[in-house]
């Protein structure tokens, strides 16, 4: 697998830091991890390949995560690139479909008119939690409900290969969510502020590192920060409390995840 950060903020305006995105490439296809407002522009910055995207996951319904897919279903539609014709491949937390409709039928846009097919999936529609399902051909996921939002869920997804990794997207602490993070080659965990969080839905660096030890992944990203990060070596504290390989994400960050291990590659 090939993870490029595309977003490693949040809601808040920041000069280097595009709201929630990961673009994911497998031997399989590729596929985005959330699809904050910003993600469009950011693939094309990225050069990536992004009229022929395969599959988009969608963890919940705030607007840095998923504000982004309306006004990407509405760029394919128009774009002279999309030439495509195989289906795009949606999966989503529950209330996605309801909030593209009311989209779509606010000015008429037929988002879902396109030149492909478009397929949409609720996790809830497709499986119980837990259990896996296709994302791609040999490409598999499973869902955890995350302490964030009714519909919030974190992502595991496991290629041919057997090479995992886990999103969380946002999520408050839950030790539930490191056991199914358990091993993992890369852990993408939320880590939005260094300390004295404002709210008990996301994570500060303590409880980060907390999950981080008991789930054990080969690698840890921590992203999603807010402005309180600026300024503050976000590794270096990392590892005072945890001697294992961590990475402060930011926007345009590469990595290689297999069997060899997890490696930057920009």
């Amino acid at each position: 697998m090939k993870l490029i950060v595309l977003g490693s903020g949040t809601s808040v305006p920041h000069p280097r830091r595009a709201s929630a995105a990961f673009w994911l490439e497998t031997s399989a296809g590729s596929m985005l991890l959330d699809c904050g407002a910003d993600a469009m522009h950011r693939m094309a910055e990225e050069s990536l390949d992004w009229p022929n995207l395969d599959a988009i996951w969608i963890s919940h319904l705030h607007l840095d995560h998923c504000g982004g897919l309306a006004s990407l279903l509405f760029g394919t539609k128009h774009s002279p690139q999309t030439n495509r014709r195989k289906p795009l491949q949606i999966f989503t937390c529950a209330g996605m479909r309801k909030l593209l409709k009311a989209i779509d039928e606010s000015n008429n846009y037929r988002l879902f008119q396109q030149p492909f097919p478009i397929e949409l999936h609720e996790v809830a529609e497709l499986t119980d939690q837990q259990d896996r399902f296709a994302l791609l051909p040999g490409v598999t996921a499973q869902t955890f409900s995350t302490p964030h939002t009714q519909e919030s869920v974190a992502i595991r997804v496991t290629d041919a290969e057997g090479t995992s990794l886990v999103y969380t997207a946002d999520t408050g602490y839950s030790e539930a969510l490191a056991d199914f993070a358990a091993n993992v080659d890369l852990l993408i965990l939320e880590c939005s502020f260094p300390r004295d969080k404002p709210v008990e839905t996301h994570l500060d660096l303590n409880e980060a590192m907390s999950l981080a030890k008991i789930a054990n992944p080969r690698m840890l990203l921590l992203t999603h920060l807010y402005p309180s990060w600026d300024g503050i070596d976000l590794e270096r504290e990392a590892a005072k409390s945890w001697a294992s390989k961590v990475v402060a994400a930011y926007d345009g960050l590469r990595l290689k995840v297999g069997p060899d291990g997890c490696l930057r590659d920009d």
